[in-house]
């Protein structure tokens, strides 16, 4: 199973020092920048940071931190995770990833998404009202630049085009482009009538429950006439030496930040057994590696996935903490998964 591809996904949780302080969400982006550096050095395929606007993540421009990152490796891919395409700007998003996609020699990816947070809405004057109307006309346009020629395109949410050239291009001519799906029928077969890789967050519950969406997207794509890309998932997690020490360092900090979004969200607060439940047959990965590994390779092989991202932030989790996951999950998780599908 050599061709499968591991990354590790980040919203540039603000973390504590090992003093139990918060640092400053300046250090918490150079902390994504140096655990990025590890997850190369460690084995990891892709690292992946997602765009907030939330008091609790640090990360509100991913390409800027992704662009830092360019500069201090060398192969380790460089992907948003996701780039809320509804409230930004369809070429502003191309040039952007097209300055990575050069700084990195030609490793940047885009997964854009609608978003399942809608803060970024009324910060940058959009009307939630236009959720819907707003991904499809920017996505239509996005997939235009993707063509790297002259562009005209009309909507009604954005100025129209005519024969709008956009720089920089990109080296090889492609930007590699994913679309990020929570659960939306209409979402993945949007994403499979443009010929996008699909990439499924799989936040809670048995992964088994999205194969009906992968179904879909394969039908889709074939009904289109577009490519039907090998599917991606995205699940949350943490690693340490043993399952003991990993719930210890994931579970307090995962229920604070949990129980302040369910509030917002009219959820009850996540109760201990739960959480036992979802790491036992749910869509948390939480444990020793070979744990976290036997788990993984039971979803990527049950779901026939050809990319798994960990959520590997989840809370104020230490720095060294989480140093140690990314390192396990690079150094231990990765090779233990492979040979397990390999048998």
């Amino acid at each position: 199973m050599s061709d499968l591809v591991f990354g590790l996904d980040t919203f540039g949780d603000v973390p504590e020092d090992d003093s139990g302080n918060p640092v400053s969400d300046a250090r918490a982006i150079r902390q994504v920048v140096d655990e990025a550096v590890l997850a190369e050095e460690s084995g990891v395929d892709v690292i992946a940071l997602g765009e907030h606007h939330r008091p609790e993540f640090a990360i509100s421009a991913p390409e800027t931190v992704l662009a830092g990152i360019a500069t201090r490796t060398h192969r380790i891919r460089l992907a948003s995770g996701v780039t809320v395409l509804s409230s930004d700007d369809p070429v502003r998003v191309f040039q952007r990833f097209a300055t990575v996609d050069a700084l990195s020699n030609g490793r940047a990816e885009v997964i854009l998404g609608r978003g399942s947070f809608t803060e970024s809405f009324p910060l940058f004057g959009y009307d939630l009202a236009d959720y819907d109307v707003l991904f499809e006309e920017k996505i239509e346009l996005f997939a235009k630049l993707l063509e790297e020629k002259p562009v005209t395109w009309s909507g009604t949410k954005r100025a129209p085009l005519k024969d709008a050239d956009v720089f920089p291009k990109t080296e090889s001519g492609h930007l590699s482009t994913w679309v990020g799906v929570g659960g939306s029928p209409q979402s993945v077969v949007r994403t499979a009538r443009y010929g996008f890789p699909l990439m499924i967050a799989i936040i809670g519950g048995t992964p088994e429950r999205f194969t009906p969406y992968i179904d879909l997207y394969q039908r889709a794509t074939e009904q289109f006439g577009t490519t039907a890309h090998p599917v991606g998932m995205h699940s949350p997690g943490f690693i340490a030496d043993t399952d003991e020490e990993a719930k210890e360092a994931h579970w307090r900090h995962y229920k604070v930040i949990r129980d302040r979004i369910g509030k917002q969200r009219g959820w009850a607060p996540v109760r201990k057994a739960e959480y036992e439940a979802e790491i036992e047959s749910g869509s948390l990965y939480i444990g020793s590696p070979e744990t976290v590994a036997r788990k993984m390779a039971r979803a990527i092989k049950a779901l026939g996935v050809g990319r798994f991202d960990l959520i590997y932030t989840n809370g104020a989790q230490s720095i060294s903490a989480r140093l140690r996951a990314v390192e396990l999950y690079g150094t231990k998780v990765i090779p233990m998964v492979r040979e397990l599908l390999a048998d």
